[in-house]
């Protein structure tokens, strides 16, 4: 599988009026094409400030990160939809910006919506969407720009368990049939096995990449799903203990 973006020797300081603060301590990685991979670690490691790094809202202080495809799509934590604005017309904010609101764009956006369940709500606001049918949204708004790669900083943290689960579900059968690179940051382990093929555990800040599992899971299919087989338990327990929890 080739690689779409390749990290070496990445590190990040942050300056203060009193000290220097390193946040990131040398990391490499590779992260190839159409493969989900997935960061966890402590709170406060460093996880989002890698994530704005590769996402070019923040800068490295040192090291490089080689991009083979760079146009980069990002979804945060909050759905961040305009509440005056209906759904259709939120998710075309990213190709007004860009000023590409072409009729083949908006047609694109139309028919994500209509394939992922949305098709009844183009011209509802998001008062009247439920938790769940709002991160689609979300997802729908960053994919109209027609990514490479998807960033999804903690996109499920603000919604219940049971809804969690589900729209887990849906954005993973999303990135999957749009055969998109994705890179999550999460702090749920069992999110993370159940929709990666690859998870990346951090240590305490300065954060290092102190381990990467693959992912293999007998009979995969969705995250619901996954977290039934066989190798699941393994890998949770495996990965929790590795895992700096006393920070």
């Amino acid at each position: 599988m080739n690689n779409i973006l390749t990290i070496n020797n990445l590190s990040k300081k942050y300056y203060t009026k009193e000290k220097e603060i390193l946040a990131i301590d040398n990391i490499s990685l590779n992260i190839e094409e159409n493969s989900i991979t997935a960061i966890v670690g402590p709170s406060g490691c460093g996880k989002s400030t890698l994530l704005n790094i590769i996402g070019k809202l923040d800068k490295q202080t040192k090291g490089t990160i080689k991009y083979n495809k760079d146009k980069i799509g990002y979804m945060f934590q909050t759905d961040c939809l305009f509440p005056y604005l209906t759904i259709l017309d939120n998710c075309l904010i990213g190709l007004k910006i860009q000023h590409k609101l072409t009729k083949e764009n908006i047609d694109y956006v139309k028919k994500l919506l209509s394939d992922y369940g949305l098709k009844d709500f183009i011209n509802s606001y998001p008062k009247n969407l439920s938790g769940g049918m709002k991160q689609r949204v979300a997802l729908i708004r960053t994919l109209a720009t027609k990514p490479d790669i998807l960033l999804l900083d903690e996109p499920f943290s603000a919604l219940d368990y049971q809804t969690r689960l589900s729209v887990s579900d849906d954005v993973y059968k999303i990135i999957k049939k749009e055969n998109k690179t994705t890179i999550i940051i999460t702090h749920d382990i069992a999110e993370a096995i159940s929709m990666a093929e690859k998870v990346i555990i951090l240590t305490k800040r300065p954060s290092k990449i102190k381990k990467i599992y693959k992912i293999e899971l007998t009979n995969a299919t969705s995250p619901i799903n996954n977290r039934t087989c066989k190798e699941f338990n393994d890998y949770y327990k495996t990965i929790w203990q590795s895992i700096d929890h006393n920070v």
